[in-house]
């Protein structure tokens, strides 16, 4: 037994095995790991050169119709990228997805304000087209307020004429009582005075 396990360790340690193991760590790897290795190097390759390009199979990712709603659009961009078979090719077409995005958002903001735009003059002129009326109804407010007064002034002097009037209607009956009173007195005179031609001198 000791014969055995002592020739066992010198043909280990022999320099025949020494320079076999030697040999085995220095040899180039066998053609079937470098196959694998040159298989998985065309693989990431032609997954690159897959995301540079533009997506062919799915050019719903390079267009600018993308959904409004924000739930349509997140599932829009999950569905888009689930569909990717590599991670450079998800990264590209997120980053043309998020152009796109950026783009529909600029759009959107040029289109609201130049909405807005049209909105303030449209309001613009209609307000000035207010301040007009608003003129044009001022200035009429004042004409009937003029016109009125002048009523008002020509209505004050009809009552200062009808009042005159009442007082000099009131006056010519006065004169005319008068008048007959003293035709009265004249012809009592006349009566009393046998001699025809003489007058009292307070009457005539």
């Amino acid at each position: 037994m000791s014969v055995c396990g002592r020739k066992r360790l010198f043909l280990d340690s022999s320099p025949a095995s020494v320079s076999y193991k030697k040999l085995r760590r220095c040899s180039p790897p066998a053609p079937c790991f470098e196959a694998k290795a040159e298989t998985a190097n065309d693989g990431e390759a032609t997954a690159a050169a897959a995301a540079a390009v533009p997506d062919q199979q799915h050019p719903s990712a390079g267009t600018q119709n993308l959904p409004v709603d924000g739930a349509e659009r997140a599932d829009f961009f999950v569905r888009e990228l689930a569909s990717c078979t590599s991670m450079e090719e998800a990264k590209a077409r997120a980053s043309r997805m998020l152009d796109n995005l950026e783009n529909s958002i600029k759009n959107a903001a040029q289109e609201s304000a130049q909405n807005l735009h049209k909105e303030n003059s449209m309001l613009k002129e209609q307000m000035q087209a207010l301040v007009q009326q608003n003129t044009v109804l001022k200035r009429a407010v004042v004409i009937q307020h003029e016109r009125q007064k002048e009523s008002e002034d020509k209505n004050n002097e009809l009552q200062h004429l009808k009042q005159s009037v009442s007082q000099y209607q009131e006056q010519l009956r006065t004169l005319e009582l008068k008048n007959y009173a003293l035709t009265m007195h004249l012809k009592q005179a006349q009566q009393s005075n046998p001699i025809p031609g003489s007058f009292h001198p307070d009457v005539f």
